[in-house]
Parts: C-alpha cells; structure tokens; sequence
C-alpha cells in the first residue's frame, strides 16, 4: 500500500498539469489528441467519454468529457470540449475551444498540413467537505477554507501532416505558465506545460476484402518533472455493407525508462452503425496497485452527423462513416 500512497498523492498534485490520456483518442477521435484535427472527417462529430481507473480503490480517478467538432467551410474547423475530473479530493472542470485550418501540400500524392490552436479553461479545487480529523490531527486546517477553488487559462498549439495513410501530429499543451502566488511558489507548480506526439499508419484494402489496419505511436512529455511515456497501439477495422464497420485492437503503455514494464496494457473494440458509434477499453494494470484494482475502463458513445463530401480533399478522412 506504500506504493499506492506515493502514487495518489503524485496524482493529486500533478492533476492539475494534464487531464488523463488513456485510449479515448484511439476511438476514432483523434480530437482528444490536439486541435488540429477539429473539422477532419464528417461534418459534426461528438464523442462522450467514460474513464474510470482502479477500478475497486476508494477516490480513485475518475473522468468525463464529450468531444465534438465540426468543419466550417472547405479547408478550417472548429471543435469544443468539455470535461470533468476527480481524483480523491481533487476535482477539476473545465473545457477548451479549438480551432483548425488544412492546407494542401500536393494534391496529388495526397499530402496535407493542419494547424490548430485551442484556448483553455480549467477550474480548480479541493473538496474539504470530505476532509476528517484524526487522533495526530484533531481539528481542520482553519487555513483550508472555500475548497481553495483557482481559475486558470492557458493555449494549446498543434501542427498535423498527412500523407495518404500515414500522419505524424505535435502538439504543444499550456504553454504559457501559470501564474501563482509568490507565497506557494515552493507548493504549487507553475510549469504546466507537456508535448505530446502521435504517428501512424492506415494500410490495408478496404475495397475488395473490407480490412484496414493501423498501429500507431503516442508519445507523452511532462515539462515539470522530465517523465515520459510511451503508447503502443494497434488496430483493425472490418468494413460492412454502407461503410458500417466493427474494430479491434490493442494498446501497450509504458514510462520510457521502464520499457519492458509496462504501466497498462489492454484490449479494445466497438464498431460504427449507421451515425452511432460504440467503444470499449480495458486496460489491466500491471504495477503495484494490481493486487488491489481490477483495471481501468473507459467507454465511447458517438453521433456522426451531417456528412457532407468536403470541396477540399485535405479534411477528408481516410475512415468511412455512412451518411444520414
């Protein structure tokens, strides 16, 4: 249980420099991932996300958000999300505002660049209504008042290439840094800023045998303590009649000094039925804290409205969905 103490209290410290990324961006929502996807695909897209991790552990992280974005135009994007975290006594909410714009680099061997920049806000807090006095400490903190709420903005920037199935994305998070009280400086952090990378490949031939398949690579980069992971993807999708398909896949996380000890490792799969779409992950932890949760699950629920053929093939997608 040491462990799990050092971990829950990292979490809830650095909670407030990156909300979790697990496999909601592999559920055909490469939204999650950065803001210059907004606008790439059908015309209006929502994703709504269930995250729920240790799954049998008191006040462990919990999380939901719901994605959407839509094209506007020909060639730029707009996106929106919202979100809502908690993690023990720690819960922040908020949302960010996207923007994207695609250009064309060679129409003709299908290369594209996508630029992309989101405002974000983010509500911070502490629940002291759960707080409890013990015999060490028999009164509250009278210092802890108003569940020290806090309000920050920050901007995230992205940049996309595309070359047929391939695409390789950067994308820079809170890049500006936070403004703190002199007086916690040495408490809080101020750097809040993370990288984050993510490539893949779609290959496969959809028209005569209906298969596509994409590994892919997440990279993650935390500017405050120098961390680093890793995540390795693969995934298939199953083409049926009017573009509907079911997929499959699975997803390998690691810290990048820890190569050959993963931190979570799972499978995933769902499908796409007409505008609805379904996704299901799990993933099973492979640390200490395996012996006291039964993993982490995170669950999809889409709508993919108003498809509409785009003038422009650089926010074209290479995955079908079947027009309403």
């Amino acid at each position: 249980m040491t462990s799990f103490c050092l971990l829950a209290i990292g979490n809830s410290y650095g909670q407030e420099l990156n909300l979790p990324v697990f496999t909601q961006y592999l559920a055909d929502n490469n939204f999650v991932v950065s803001p210059t996807y907004a606008g790439i695909g059908d015309n209006l897209k929502i994703r709504a996300n269930g995250l729920t991790q240790w799954v049998g552990i008191k006040g462990a992280p919990d999380n939901q958000s719901l994605y959407a974005d839509v094209r506007i135009a020909d060639r730029s994007g707009l996106g929106i999300s919202l979100y809502n975290d908690r993690n023990g006594n720690t819960i922040q909410t908020g949302g960010k505002l996207s923007f994207a714009h695609h250009l064309i680099l060679d129409e003709k061997s299908e290369q594209y660049l996508s630029l992309g920049l989101s405002f974000n806000v983010n509500n911070f807090r502490i629940d002291i209504n759960n707080f409890n006095t013990t015999y060490e400490n028999p009164t509250i903190d009278p210092y802890v008042t108003d569940d020290r709420r806090t309000t920050n903005s920050n901007f995230d920037a992205g940049l996309l290439y595309r070359n047929k199935g391939f695409w390789l994305s950067f994308n820079a998070n809170n890049i500006i840094d936070k403004k703190i009280d002199e007086n916690e400086r040495q408490f809080e952090p101020n750097l809040l800023f993370n990288f984050q990378g993510y490539a893949g490949y779609t290959m496969g031939d959809r028209r005569k045998r209906g298969i596509e398949y994409e590994p892919s690579i997440f990279y993650q980069l935390f500017a405050s303590d120098g961390r680093s992971s890793t995540d390795l993807n693969f995934k298939f999708r199953k083409y049926g009649r009017n573009d509907n398909y079911f997929w499959g896949g699975v997803s390998y996380r690691f810290l990048n000094d820890q190569l050959l000890k993963p931190l979570n490792v799972g499978p995933m799969v769902g499908f796409s039925q007409s505008i609805f779409y379904f996704g299901y992950a799990y993933q099973v932890t492979t640390n200490d804290l395996s012996g006291y949760n039964s993993g982490t699950h995170v669950v999809t629920i889409g709508l993919n409205f108003l498809r509409d053929i785009s003038n422009c093939p650089c926010t074209r997608s290479r995955v079908s969905y079947r027009s309403n």
